[in-house]
């Protein structure tokens, strides 16, 4: 034992996202009954490449007693993960029409529960129904490429325009996305559990400097993980130094907008 930096995690401010997971390296975080957790001392160096991931500021380097890092329990720990790791579907979560599931993997990240989401079909097993109605719209889309990382900083199409910025479950899971969100609006797409958030960041600050944009619409859904990309946007107008309005859109699992 020794007195040394380490990494603390406060559980009243942790959602549960598990955007600090793919920042260890060391694998030292997991997400245990939806909060992250360091799960050993010893596994953690105490250099906090996970704090710049966490979009509640759940996370801090503190000094405090605890055992030293030990890079050797690191490499047994990181291959026994690997040949424990199975396919995510079992226990699948099933949640009714218009309603949310309970159950699944209670123990990961809410936003990776595999769940089914049963709605009302016809006798032909078709997914419309009385309630529903069929209409063809056109579509909103007026540009490429759409994804954060793909888009230029200088691209001709967000100057002079309002943005939306969209985790990419959003146009899946909302049926109306593109005459209620994407209309009239240029578009750059992303996953904040995926990607890196500080690329975001720093991609979307130069986006609103470089270009005159008055408004930002930031869509996302509502599980834990996606508030990274809300994080994103509000870090990236703060860095920008400008007065731009962001409206927040939230989005349900079952396709309602909150």
């Amino acid at each position: 034992m020794a007195i040394r930096e380490i990494v603390k995690i406060n559980e009243e401010k942790c959602n549960g996202c598990g955007l600090c997971v793919p920042g260890c390296a060391e694998g030292a975080i997991k997400i245990v009954d939806g909060k992250a957790k360091l799960i050993a001392d010893n596994l953690c160096d105490g250099i906090g490449n996970c704090i710049g991931h966490c979009p509640q500021d759940a996370i801090e380097v503190i000094r405090r007693e605890a055992d030293e890092f030990d890079e050797e329990a690191v490499d047994k720990h990181l291959s026994s993960t690997k040949k424990k790791a199975q396919p995510a579907n079992t226990g699948v979560q099933k949640m009714g029409h218009g309603g949310h599931g309970h159950g699944g993997h209670n123990g990961g990240c809410p936003g990776s529960r595999a769940m089914s989401i049963n709605r009302t079909s016809n006798k032909q097993g078709s997914t419309v129904s009385s309630e529903d109605i069929e209409v063809k719209i056109k579509p909103q889309l007026n540009q490429w490429p759409v994804q954060l990382k793909l888009v230029p900083e200088s691209a001709p199409y967000l100057d002079g325009r309002d943005l939306l910025v969209t985790a990419d479950c959003v146009p899946f899971a909302y049926p109306n996305y593109h005459l209620d969100l994407l209309k009239g609006k240029s578009v750059v797409i992303g996953c904040p559990k995926l990607d890196d958030v500080q690329f975001y960041i720093e991609k979307l600050t130069n986006m609103l400097k470089i270009n005159d944009i008055k408004n930002v619409t930031v869509a996302h859904m509502e599980v834990p993980c996606c508030s990274g990309i809300v994080m994103a946007v509000d870090e990236a107008v703060k860095r920008s130094g400008k007065d731009i309005n962001v409206e927040k859109v939230k989005i349900k699992i079952n396709g309602e907008r909150e």
